[in-house]
């Protein structure tokens, strides 16, 4: 059996042009392919404003910075995602405090949420996690009531929607990921989507050294911004990203007409109101072990598979002393979730091979 990845960039030949056009022009840096992946990305979205960053760590931290969070501040946050949703807060000044995840989707808990706030809180990070909405309509009731802000973490939901919505135009701010794995890829690159124009202008500013003009600056910032040659790729991205999606969806279906019936797991759930992209097609597995002998007799047998995440955030060396409360949810959920290979560039019998491989794990070895 060939190897399946559990994950990898699906690149065509259009990308490959695209980028060999902005090469011939010698103009490398940020320009108007940029400027033209910013406005298709932002019709796309539904939103009036999109700006480009360099990657996905950077758009939730200039997002956190426009919002004004900063020293004093808490901002909520689930303790089940990546890294950077949290350690971004950090860095911006403010104190993360976790929040629990509900069991079926994987993203944020409302009720959780609305334990965890104080007169410090001033934001939340809501993450659309391996590709599914979270309950935006909960989470935003909750937030007007207290007068707090709402991020989307969109690095995992390109195209995905909720109640007809695209993630990234919900909340007060989108931050999107562009990296190699994304469902939208530019290699690296991150971008911010708002329907609040001070937000956008602040955005704009920021990651281009504070210039209003050249060599004229109005504030202090950083270097944030993308190349025409990412954009390029992310151009033809984005014109196929429908179609891209539609081939995880499909791959989703597959996995679920062949493993829905196997003992001891338990396969994404796609809400009613919702719109999955399967960024990842992530199981859970039942038994103590049983996920990390299945991930070891997968890799045995040449298939790659992940698990987002091995641990919840609280237990990270660098971010233990924000931690307070519980989250048992999350902790749960990090022994037993599983990420199954999923990408467009997977093949009919990739998919049923992989089933047939985990079927038969369950069938002899549990």
């Amino acid at each position: 059996m060939r190897l399946v990845k559990v994950n990898a960039p699906f690149v065509e030949e259009d990308e490959i042009w695209a980028v060999s056009r902005v090469i011939e022009s010698g103009m490398l840096a940020y320009g108007s392919v940029a400027e033209e992946f910013e406005r298709e990305f932002a019709k796309y979205l539904g939103v009036p404003y999109l700006l480009t960053v360099s990657n996905g760590t950077v758009a939730l931290y200039v997002a956190l910075k426009a919002l004004g969070v900063g020293e004093g501040d808490e901002v909520i946050v689930p303790d089940f995602t990546f890294f950077a949703t949290a350690s971004t807060v950090v860095l911006a000044g403010a104190t993360p405090v976790f929040a629990d995840i509900d069991l079926e989707t994987y993203t944020l808990d409302p009720a959780s949420v609305e334990k965890l706030i104080t007169d410090k809180t001033k934001a939340v990070i809501v993450v659309h996690l391996y590709g599914h909405p979270a309950k935006m309509d909960e989470i935003l009731q909750i937030a007007r009531e207290h007068g707090l802000h709402v991020i989307e973490d969109c690095a995992q939901s390109h195209g995905a929607e909720y109640r007809g919505l695209k993630t990234g135009s919900i909340g007060d701010v989108g931050a999107f990921s562009f990296y190699a794995t994304k469902n939208l890829t530019m290699g690296e690159g991150g971008a911010v989507s708002t329907k609040l124009k001070d937000i956008a202008d602040f955005v704009r500013l920021y990651r281009n050294h504070g210039q209003t003009k050249r060599y004229h600056h109005e504030m202090i910032g950083w270097n944030f911004r993308i190349t025409n040659i990412q954009a390029a790729i992310g151009l033809q991205q984005l014109r196929k990203l429908d179609r891209m999606n539609s081939r995880r969806r499909e791959i989703a279906k597959l996995y679920r007409d062949e493993l829905s019936n196997v003992e001891f797991l338990r396969l994404p759930v796609e809400k009613q109101w919702a719109k999955h992209v399967y960024h990842q097609f992530t199981v859970w597995v039942e038994g103590h072990g049983n996920r990390d002998r299945l991930s070891e007799y997968l890799r045995k047998h040449n298939v790659q598979v992940g698990i987002h995440y091995p641990k919840p955030l609280h237990a990270q060396p660098a971010l233990r002393q924000y931690f307070r409360g519980s989250c048992p949810n999350a902790e749960r959920a990090s022994t037993h979730v599983l990420s199954l290979p999923m990408h467009p560039g997977l093949r009919d019998e990739d998919v049923l091979a992989v089933a047939g491989l985990v079927r038969k794990f369950f069938a002899e070895h549990v």
